[in-house]
C-alpha cells in the first residue's frame, strides 16, 4: 500500500523526497454562478478558496491566480504555514484567458518568489552569481470550487508516492464516477507544465489544459470517494453544503464517548430489565456526494 504522504510539501518515492508546490487556480468568471465571485463562494459556512488552500500544509508553497477582490475569500488561510511560506498572489494578463493562462502565471510567480527569496539571502557586498533556489519537483494544481480539496490532496499525495509507478510519469489526475478526466485537480511534474507553457507560448491565453499536457506520461486515478466533486451552479452549492454539514455532524457524534450500559445486577429478571437495545444507527459518515461535469475552466 502506498505510504501516507510526508507534511510540508514532502512525498517520499524510492529515489528520496520529491518537494511539491500548489497551484490554485481562481480566476474564472463563474459564469454558471451569474457572475459571482466563485473563491468568495460560501459553502457550508467558508468560502470555497478556504477550503482549497486547506490543501496548504501537504505542500511547501502555493501560489493563487487570481483577482485582488478574491484576497479577504483566503481567510485564515492567508497567513504562513510556516514563516518561510507566505501565499504567494498572481494573475495572468490579461485576465480571463482561461486555465492554461492562469497555470502560466502561476508557474511565473513561483519561479520569481524562487529568485527574490534567493536576492533577500544573498550577503551583502558585490554581486554574486547565486543560481535561483530550484522549483518545486512537482506542482498539485487544484481549480478553486473544490469543497473536498484537501482530500484531493491527500488522495493524490497518497498515489504519487508509490514506489511501484514508472520513473517516466508526468503526472496524475483524478477521473470521476462518470470517467470523466479531471484535469485540474492533478498533480504534474513541474519541468512538464513549464515545458508545456513555453511550447504554446502566446497562444497559453484561450489554450485548454488538454493542449497544455499533451504528449505526457499520465495516469488517472479513480476517485471513489468524490473528492474532487466541483461546485459550477448554486445547486452544487446548496448540495455540497447539505453534505458538508453531514459529514460535520456525523464526525461530531463519532467523537462524542457514548457511555457503556450499567452491569446488570446478579439475577435474570434485572439482566433483562438492564439489557440494553439495539443501537441506534448513526448517519452514513460519507453520504454520496454531488459529480457534476467537470469543464477545463475553473
Amino acid at each position: 500500500m502506498p505510504a501516507e504522504p510526508a507534511a510540508a510539501g514532502g512525498i517520499d518515492r524510492a529515489a528520496g523526497t520529491r518537494t511539491v508546490d500548489l497551484l490554485v487556480l481562481a480566476g474564472g468568471r463563474g459564469s454558471r454562478l451569474g457572475g459571482a465571485l466563485k473563491p468568495a463562494v460560501d459553502v457550508a459556512g467558508r468560502t470555497l478558496l478556504a477550503r482549497v488552500l486547506d490543501a496548504r500544509r501537504l505542500v511547501r508553497r502555493a501560489v493563487v491566480v487570481a483577482p485582488d477582490a478574491a484576497r479577504p475569500a483566503a481567510g485564515p488561510a492567508d497567513t504562513p504555514v510556516t514563516p518561510e511560506s507566505p501565499l504567494i498572489w498572481a494573475l495572468e494578463d490579461p485576465p480571463f484567458g482561461g486555465p492554461v493562462a492562469g497555470i502560466a502565471a502561476g508557474l511565473a510567480a513561483l519561479s520569481a518568489d524562487d529568485t527574490s527569496a534567493d536576492d533577500t539571502a544573498a550577503p551583502a557586498g558585490p554581486p554574486a552569481d547565486v543560481p535561483a533556489s530550484p522549483p518545486a519537483d512537482w506542482i498539485l494544481l487544484l481549480a478553486c470550487d473544490l469543497p473536498w480539496a484537501a482530500d484531493a490532496a491527500r488522495h493524490l499525495l497518497t498515489h504519487l508516492a508509490d514506489p511501484a509507478l514508472p520513473p517516466t510519469l508526468d503526472g496524475i489526475y483524478l477521473v470521476d464516477d462518470s470517467g470523466r478526466d479531471q484535469w485540474l485537480v492533478g498533480i504534474y511534474r513541474s519541468d512538464a507544465l513549464r515545458t508545456g507553457v513555453a511550447r504554446l507560448g502566446a497562444a497559453v491565453h484561450g489554450a485548454s489544459v488538454r493542449q497544455l499536457l499533451a504528449g505526457l506520461d499520465l495516469h488517472g486515478l479513480p476517485d471513489p470517494s468524490g473528492s474532487g466533486v466541483d461546485v459550477d451552479t448554486w445547486q452544487d452549492v446548496t448540495l455540497s453544503t447539505e453534505r458538508l454539514t453531514t459529514e460535520r455532524l456525523s464526525a461530531e457524534r463519532r467523537a462524542v464517548d457514548i457511555p457503556a450500559p450499567a452491569a446488570a445486577p446478579d439475577g435474570p429478571a434485572h439482566a433483562a430489565r438492564a439489557a440494553p437495545g439495539p443501537t441506534p444507527a448513526l448517519p452514513d459518515p460519507h453520504p454520496s456526494r454531488p459529480h457534476p461535469p467537470r469543464s477545463d475552466t475553473p
